[in-house]
Order: structure tokens, then C-alpha cells, then sequence
């Protein structure tokens, strides 16, 4: 009988826990009206995209090239922005053990062009059920408000489920992500780790409609629900930390001190790039950018909206490649050629050792540089 009840108690604590989530993330997310929650974000895209096939009851997905959606099957095509030629995108797969029927129904659009997205979406209207894209590419390079605009118009006039991927960006740009930060709803949003301040979580939230599939209430057979299921799902020791997380970033100026930390740091790296005559630019929204260098060895060229500029460009592989295995011997470890995500965690001696190691490597990378500048 003691087990029974120490197991009642339990369950129903965490009920208590996964409920009060559900409000604090809906006081934050207008657009979501149910939540379903798993284990990472990983999950949370393959859900939403299990979800939106189901509820259009088409066959195919379309992405953008260089987003990631994490390691499933389903997405794991053309994470990187390969062209054939200058217009072209060319569909890859991006692992081993790939079947070519994932290839097959997963169509490729290009981020930030909404007139060539537009023309694959309408030519494959009858086959395309969801739309996945991350609001910031890698979480950092924006969409550009009149892109992200018409998508949801689009997507809507189409009859598609149009997802946001805020793995990445989930109360990072904003308490409200993206969808915050554009002002416009998805039908279903992807969270992931930040959900849990760290811990492995992640949820698919949105539209009830949608949602309902998943209710075990509709049917008896598997033909008339979306199954989900998982041992832990919604456990309560990442649940626990991540409400401490949120209600910490709301406590008055907390979320406002770590946007200034943010800026602050975006200006100064940009500020000693200059005076040491290797510009980068920082290109990012909110806690989370990256450090990119321009084409232009002048710094002239526009902000690298462009994912193939941004990922690809043999200038900016060969500087940041230096970059970042300089900054790690100096203390300072940034995922090589990723972006920097600043938390409040970063007090002023961690961004003042980081700005000291920045001038340092900055230093060494432009010294290299001229040595090998026939290269780049």
C-alpha cells in the first residue's frame, strides 16, 4: 500500500509540475493552446512534423537549406546551403543510412527569398503538408519580417501547417521567441533544452485542433491517432528547473540586464575587430549572435543574410577557423564557427576575460592572415 501511495503522490505532483509549465509557457506564447512534451527538442520536430502530415494528410514536408531540425530522417537533408549554380539549390543528403525516401518527400526552399519558396510551395501544394523553418537560421541570421510575413500568409492560403523550429531561439531573442520578436503565430512551435534551463526537455506546442490528435481519446486503433509516447516525457526535475529558470528571467530587469550584456559585448567585439583593422560583424538578434567576416576584405559588403554567403564564403572559414582555435587557447571556447549565446551566467569578468582573449587572437588572426593572404 505504501508503494501505491509514495506512486500516487508522485504522478500527481508531477501533473501539478507538467500544468503549471503549460500556463507559464502559454502566458509567454500566444500561439499555443495545447502542449505535448518530450525529451529534446529532436523529438519535438519529429512530433510537429508527425502532427502536421497528419492533419493535412499529405506526404511531404518542405525546409530550408541550413536549417537544422535536429538528427532525424525526416530533416536530415541539405542542413548546409549547397548551390548547383548561382540559383539553384542543390538537395543533399546529410548522413549515411539516408533512404532516398526521405530525399524523395522533402522539398529544399531557400531562406529570406520568398519568391522562389513561393513557386515550389504552390507547385507541390498538393503534396507539402508542413513548412519547418528556424525564425533565425542557426540562430542567428534573421528572416527578414516581409519574408517571414508572407510565409505565414502563404502557408495559410495553401492549407499547410507552417512550424517554428525555436529550439534555437525559444527566450533567447525574446520571452516569447521569434513569434515574439516578428509578431506572427506559427500553428505549431518546437522548444527544446532551454525549456528546461538546460535540462533534456522539449515540447511541441500550438493549435489545439492539431494537438488533439495526439488525445488517446479519440480512438482505440492506431489509424485514428497521431501516437506519442515516451517514459520521460514532461519529467518533473527538468520541468522544476526550467519554471525556476523562467521565473528568474522575469523577476524585474533580469531578461533587460541580459539583452545590455549581449549588446554590450556584440559592440565592443565589433569595436576591437575595427581597431585592429580585421572587421567582423556580429549578426544575431537578442541573447544570441555570431561573428561573421565579410567577403570584402574592407568589410564593405552588406550584412550576411544570405545562408550560402554566411556558410560558405572561403574568406570568413579560413579567418573564424583561426579565430576560434586561438580563443580556445586562451580560455575561451566557442563551438568553431558557431554562434555565441550569452546568459547571465556571463558576469562582467567572464565578458571582460573573453573581450582580453578577443583582442589577443584578433591580433594573431590578422598577423596570419597577411602571411597567407594570397590564399583567401
Amino acid at each position: 500500500m505504501g508503494y501505491v501511495w509514495d506512486l500516487f503522490v508522485r504522478r500527481t505532483l508531477s501533473i501539478s509540475v507538467e500544468l503549471t509549465m503549460v500556463k507559464a509557457i502559454q502566458s509567454l506564447y500566444p500561439s499555443i493552446e495545447a502542449v505535448r512534451f518530450t525529451n529534446s527538442g529532436l523529438e519535438a520536430t519529429l512530433l510537429a512534423i508527425r502532427l502536421g502530415m497528419a492533419y493535412t494528410g499529405r506526404p511531404s514536408i518542405a525546409k530550408f537549406a541550413g536549417h537544422y531540425h535536429g538528427g532525424h530522417e525526416q530533416v536530415l537533408v541539405s542542413t548546409h546551403a549547397v548551390t548547383d549554380d548561382a540559383t539553384h539549390l542543390k538537395k543533399t543528403a546529410e548522413s549515411m543510412g539516408l533512404p532516398d525516401y526521405f530525399l524523395q518527400h522533402t522539398e529544399i526552399l531557400p531562406f529570406n527569398n520568398i519568391e522562389i519558396s513561393q513557386q515550389i510551395l504552390r507547385e507541390h501544394h498538393r503534396q507539402i503538408g508542413v513548412v519547418m523553418l528556424e525564425p533565425l537560421q542557426a540562430g542567428y541570421i534573421p528572416a527578414r519580417q516581409e519574408f517571414i510575413r508572407r510565409l505565414r500568409d502563404l502557408t495559410m492560403e495553401l492549407g499547410m501547417v507552417l512550424v517554428f523550429d525555436e529550439v534555437k531561439t525559444g527566450f533567447r531573442i525574446c520571452l516569447g521567441g521569434a513569434q515574439e520578436f516578428y509578431g506572427v503565430r506559427p500553428d505549431l512551435t518546437a522548444l527544446g533544452k532551454v525549456l528546461g534551463g538546460g535540462f533534456p526537455i522539449g515540447a511541441v506546442g500550438g493549435r489545439h485542433d492539431i494537438l488533439d490528435l495526439t488525445s488517446p481519446r479519440r480512438s482505440q486503433g492506431g489509424q485514428d491517432v497521431v501516437f506519442h509516447s515516451g517514459t520521460f516525457n514532461g519529467n518533473p526535475m527538468s520541468l522544476l528547473a526550467g519554471l525556476r529558470t523562467l521565473e528568474f528571467l522575469q523577476q524585474s530587469g533580469n531578461y533587460t540586464r541580459l539583452l545590455n550584456t549581449a549588446e554590450n559585448l556584440r559592440r565592443r567585439l565589433q569595436a576591437i575587430s575595427e581597431a585592429q583593422g580585421l572587421p567582423v560583424k556580429t549578426v544575431g538578434a537578442g541573447s544570441i549572435f555570431n561573428l561573421v567576416f565579410p567577403a570584402a576584405p574592407d568589410g564593405s559588403d552588406e550584412e550576411p543574410l544570405d545562408p550560402v554567403v554566411a556558410e560558405n564564403s572561403p574568406r570568413h572559414r579560413n579567418l573564424r577557423g583561426k579565430l576560434d582555435f586561438l580563443l580556445m587557447q586562451h580560455g575561451v571556447f566557442s563551438k568553431p564557427y558557431n554562434r555565441f549565446s550569452v546568459s547571465l551566467a556571463h558576469d562582467a569578468t567572464a565578458i571582460n576575460h573573453t573581450l582580453e582573449a578577443f583582442e589577443q587572437c584578433m591580433a594573431s588572426t590578422k598577423t596570419t592572415n597577411h602571411s597567407s593572404s594570397k590564399s583567401l
